[in-house]
């Protein structure tokens, strides 16, 4: 997704500073034309905010005029008048360049306050980095659940990059607290769950319940069930009798790759801590 956004935004970037084979005479600039520092603080979140709207899907359209206004919000400006000052920059090209060659130095100096953006607005992590023995995990590290709606579960869906192999073991691990006393009756235990779909429509699950205070994991991995399309999971806590709290953190998603699948292979020890579901249908579902 980043290599699109960059692509979008080195289209707007120079659409400003084409060589004009005539330069015209210099004129004292109007009261009505922004600063050279002004223009440059609206161009780099006119270009974000630009790159970022042509990507949204097209029942989202609307989105990209929001965009836009949120830029001319931010500045205090109108589009009217951001449109009356590009017009007297575009006529001052050598002014224009000098501005746009900050605004580009500054784009590639954030490009990592950018992904962040774009990953907050579609409510999805990064790409994930490359390597074996990966925590692939994009959200918080700790909850507090109370069991009453909207505070009663842990829910994630992590899409699969290019950095995942065929035969990876994702492995998710929480560390269980209870504040006072655990559930007294076991019908109020949470329930942890995992899931990993596969490119063939097939899924591998577990489920466990948590009955006590510690450190419970999921592990999953398959060996010919082909490409992986996203892991899912959560964590349930129903509401209880006694009104305890669960807490919930040192959250890890880990990420291993079968020994053989890069330089940085698991350990065979690792690999014997990998605990495999084998395709069965109480363990391997259709989706």
């Amino acid at each position: 997704m980043m290599n699109k956004t960059l692509g979008h935004i080195s289209k707007w970037l120079y659409m400003g500073v084409i060589a004009f084979s005539l330069v015209s005479c210099k004129v004292e600039r109007p009261d009505t034309v922004l600063s050279d520092e002004k223009m440059e603080a609206i161009l780099y979140d006119y270009h974000i905010a630009k790159a970022m709207g042509e990507q949204v899907a097209y029942d989202e359209s609307y989105k990209r005029v929001l965009y836009m206004e949120s830029v001319y919000k931010k500045h205090g400006i109108t589009e009217a008048q951001f449109d009356t000052s590009m017009v007297w920059f575009s006529r001052h090209p050598e002014v224009l360049r000098d501005i746009y060659e900050k605004v580009n130095k500054r784009l590639k100096t954030e490009k990592e306050k950018i992904d962040d953006l774009i990953a907050k607005r579609d409510n999805k992590p990064k790409m994930s980095k490359p390597g074996d023995s990966i925590d692939v995990w994009a959200w918080q590290r700790t909850y507090r659940l109370t069991g009453m709606p909207l505070n009663n579960r842990i829910q994630f869906d992590l899409p699969s990059d290019s950095n995942f192999y065929d035969r990876d073991t994702l492995r998710w691990s929480v560390r269980f607290r209870y504040e006072g006393e655990g559930p007294a009756d076991t019908l109020y235990a949470p329930v942890m769950a995992m899931q990993i779909y596969y490119d063939t429509d097939t899924v591998l699950h577990e489920m466990r319940r948590i009955d006590k205070s510690g450190t419970e994991l999921i592990s999953l991995w398959a060996d010919s069930l082909g490409g992986i399309k996203n892991v899912a999971g959560f964590v349930y806590y129903p509401m209880q009798s006694a009104g305890h709290v669960l807490l919930a953190d040192e959250v890890m998603l880990m990420r291993y790759h079968a020994e053989g699948d890069s330089v940085g292979s698991r350990h065979s020890s690792q690999r014997k801590e990998a605990k495999p579901l084998s395709v069965r249908p109480s363990a391997a579902l259709k989706k």
